[in-house]
């Protein structure tokens, strides 16, 4: 009799897994902390270094922020991009933010020399920084076989060595300010690897076995570890992706008609994940949880399920 009942409460707990996991546009534990977690408003005041934030995640991430009242460092190349960024957000911040409070950083993140002065200015500017939100990188669309192996470096370069320069120089500065917040954007595909996409993959599942490791050994210092795992998204990633060639972009721009997140929802998931400090979180278009839900915790059915499939090609960014 116990036996049947454990039974059918497993059961049911699945079920209830499988509809919610189906519908939702992230994980349950995000949801859940959507609905009765902590408010962004919680980081009003607090100072968010983002790479990568002259577009896309980075952006959304700085606009959604910004309406709370956050101050920001934008960090990317491209400095009119980023002074455009700053503009939007002191107009969303709805005075809550004054022209100090975002500092604008042109910024190459590849160029690893450089991070140890660009993270003194952007110190020495407010004082103390709180959270390091690594979003800087690139997708890839190419056949396994064909790829040039300076793709791999280059993109080991970007989606990695270069976040792991950063947050190592924002560890010394958070153990020496008691505590403070690392984030990074790794990708679905840094959960289960997709096809045409390898180095990519590679540099996703990379961030997770590096990240995973860091927050286990800082628990005692007080710094959080967030790792943001978006899927397919309204942004031009898609265009700036790399290919099989050295120098050559993807070039592709998304259609309106693609299942895909838009940027601000993205970016307003990633904002409740970091106010929520959670440790992992996966957002995208439905069912696109579900299938990741599949492949983490019932690997020979999804297994089963990719074979089934394997002329379907899904364009996971």
């Amino acid at each position: 009799m116990i036996l049947a009942l454990i039974g059918a409460f497993f059961l049911i707990y699945i079920l209830f897994y499988a509809i919610l996991t189906y519908i939702l546009d992230c994980d349950i534990q995000l949801a859940f902390y959507e609905k009765f977690g902590k408010s962004i408003d919680k980081l009003k005041g607090k100072v968010v270094f983002i790479t990568g934030a002259s577009s896309g995640i980075g952006e959304n991430v700085a606009l959604i922020l910004a309406k709370h009242g956050v101050k920001l460092i934008l960090a990317a190349r491209r400095e009119n991009e980023l002074e455009r960024v700053k503009k939007n957000c002191l107009e969303i911040s709805d005075g809550k933010l004054s022209n100090d409070d975002i500092l604008v950083l042109p910024m190459d993140v590849t160029d690893i020399s450089s991070h140890q002065k660009h993270f003194e200015t952007a110190s020495k500017h407010f004082g103390r920084i709180h959270i390091l939100f690594n979003n800087a990188g690139r997708s890839q669309r190419a056949m396994w076989e064909d790829i040039d192996l300076s793709i791999d470096k280059q993109m080991f370069e970007l989606n990695v060595f270069s976040v792991l320069n950063l947050t190592r120089i924002a560890i010394k500065h958070f153990k020496a300010n008691g505590g403070g917040h690392i984030v990074v954007t790794s990708s679905v595909t840094g959960i289960v690897a997709f096809p045409f996409s390898a180095s990519y993959d590679g540099s996703k599942h990379a961030l997770h076995g590096y990240f995973n490791a860091l927050r286990t050994e800082k628990l005692k210092h007080n710094i959080k570890v967030s790792i943001l795992c978006p899927g397919p998204a309204f942004t031009n990633f898609l265009a700036e992706c790399f290919t099989d060639k050295p120098g050559e972009k993807y070039g592709l721009t998304t259609k309106p008609t693609d299942k895909r997140l838009t940027g601000y929802r993205c970016g307003e998931l990633c904002a409740i994940a970091i106010a929520n400090e959670l440790n992992e979180a996966w957002m995208g278009c439905p069912p696109l949880i579900s299938f990741l839900f599949l492949s983490v915790y019932f690997p020979n059915l999804f297994n089963w399920f990719v074979i089934s499939m394997k002329n379907y090609y899904v364009n996971l960014n």
